[in-house]
C-alpha cells in the first residue's frame, strides 16, 4: 500500500492542544535519535520534518497524517537535550504530559532508540514512565545500518527483555531503508487498536 504523510498541526503551548480526530501514535526518543529522518523517510520526502546537525530542532508537538490510512503519527520534542534552558525543557515536559494524560486517541509511542548505544538511564526513564501509564510502547532501533549485525541483534534482544510485553524492537535505517516496511505494518497494527 502506497501512503503519504502530510503535516497538519504544529503545537508549542498547552493551551493550542484541541482534541484531533482520528487515532495517534507518538514518536518519542533522545535528541538526535533520528525521529525527523524517521518521518522524512516514511514520508519519501526529504524535507518534510526539519533535520539539523545540532540536537534539540523539534520544540512542538507536530501531527502528521498518514493517508490513507487517517492515522496520525505524533511527533514530540526531544528530550535529554542539555543545552536549552531548564525553563525550555520545563515547558517541553509540561505539554507532553498535557498530551499524554487521558488521550483516549492515544494508540501506543513508538520509542526510538540508538542502535549504537546501550540502554541509556534518560530512555529506560521514558520506557518506565509509559509502561507505569499504560501506554504500549513500540521499540525502535534506529541507524540500524552503523553497528555490526551481531551488535545490533545482542542490543534488540536487550531491550525486548528489558521492556517484556513489548514487542521485539524493529532495526531501522532511515538511509537504507531498513525495517520501513515492518515499522509500516507495526503503526498500521496499534492505529487499529
Amino acid at each position: 500500500m502506497h501512503r503519504s504523510i502530510e503535516l497538519i498541526q504544529t503545537i508549542y503551548e498547552i493551551k493550542q492542544l484541541e482534541e484531533v480526530d482520528g487515532a495517534q501514535i507518538a514518536l518519542a526518543g533522545r535528541s538526535n535519535v533520528g525521529k525527523s529522518s524517521l518521518v522524512n523517510r516514511l514520508a519519501g520526502r526529504k524535507k518534510l520534518a526539519k533535520i539539523s546537525s545540532k540536537p534539540g530542532k523539534t520544540r512542538s508537538l507536530n501531527y502528521y497524517r498518514v493517508n490513507p490510512d487517517g492515522f496520525f503519527l505524533v511527533d514530540l520534542p526531544g528530550y535529554g537535550y542539555a543545552k536549552c534552558s531548564k525553563f525550555e525543557r520545563a515547558k517541553w515536559a509540561k505539554l507532553i504530559n498535557a498530551y499524554m494524560k487521558n488521550n483516549e486517541r492515544l494508540r501506543a509511542v513508538a520509542v526510538l532508540l540508538d542502535s549504537r548505544l546501550q540502554p541509556q538511564r534518560i530512555d529506560l526513564e521514558l520506557t518506565s514512565f509509559l509502561q507505569t501509564m499504560g501506554i504500549p510502547i513500540i521499540p525502535i532501533l534506529t541507524k540500524a545500518d552503523k553497528p555490526k549485525q551481531r551488535d545490533r541483534v545482542l542490543l534488540q534482544n536487550k531491550w525486548q527483555e528489558i521492556l517484556k510485553n513489548s514487542p521485539k524492537p524493529i532495526l531501522f535505517s532511515s538511509k537504507t531503508g531498513m525495517g520501513e516496511d515492518k515499522l509500516w505494518n507495526s503503526l498500521a497494527e496499534y492505529a487499529q487498536l
